[in-house]
């Protein structure tokens, strides 16, 4: 896998010549050789709720799609496959229509609070769920509520790590509570312990 030989094309060369930046991206084609994912790209991945995917219609646009879940249901299968259950929604099939004439994707990981984000070339293949049972069960999300309606499997050609400027930190409510969690638990602590003070006081 590298990422700089697919990505930097004759007209992106271009831009890094004029502007400079050619000599060092040259450098990282030649050295920039990843034999799939580590642990820790799939740390990441396992952390994520959500990821964008990019597709090519048959017009020639690109389209960018949302796909969100439970933390994890993007799943590292190997070290160059993920997979995921596309869930029933609003029925446009767009991003599926797309890869019937191209399977090229692009999907990008973007976790704010980490201030982290990861760039995927993959080549997508969409499955039935009917005779693909032992795949279906390796994706299937326990405590969700959602209607599967096919499988979806990315055979991973190149990804890279971008640099974390201009990444805004935001946090879900989630990760709010459990920062702040232990906090809560020693202001009750003490809430109870001046109560009870208090009462002795009274008396």
């Amino acid at each position: 896998m590298n990422y700089p030989k697919m990505a930097f094309t004759n007209a992106v060369k271009d831009f890094q010549e004029r502007y400079g930046s050619r000599a060092s991206y040259g450098r990282m084609e030649q050295h920039r050789y990843i034999d799939g994912f580590t642990e820790s790209e799939a740390e990441f991945i396992a952390h994520q709720d959500n990821f964008y995917m990019s597709t090519i219609s048959e017009n020639g646009y690109p389209y960018i799609q949302f796909r969100g879940g439970p933390k994890g249901f993007l799943k590292v299968i190997d070290h160059e496959t993920l997979g995921f259950l596309d869930f029933s929604g609003n029925k446009q099939y767009i991003s599926n229509g797309n890869l019937v004439t191209n399977n090229k994707v692009a999907l990008f990981l973007l976790d704010q609070a980490a201030q982290a984000r990861l760039k995927i070339f993959a080549e997508a293949s969409v499955l039935p769920i009917e005779g693909n049972t032992e795949l279906f069960n390796k994706l299937n999300l326990a405590d969700y509520k959602f209607k599967p309606e096919r499988i979806i499997l990315f055979k991973v050609k190149a990804y890279d790590w971008n640099c974390s400027q201009h990444i805004t930190p935001r946090y879900t409510l989630e990760e709010i509570r459990d920062e702040f969690q232990a906090q809560h638990e020693y202001i009750n602590k003490l809430r109870a312990e001046n109560a009870a003070l208090k009462a002795q006081l009274e008396k």
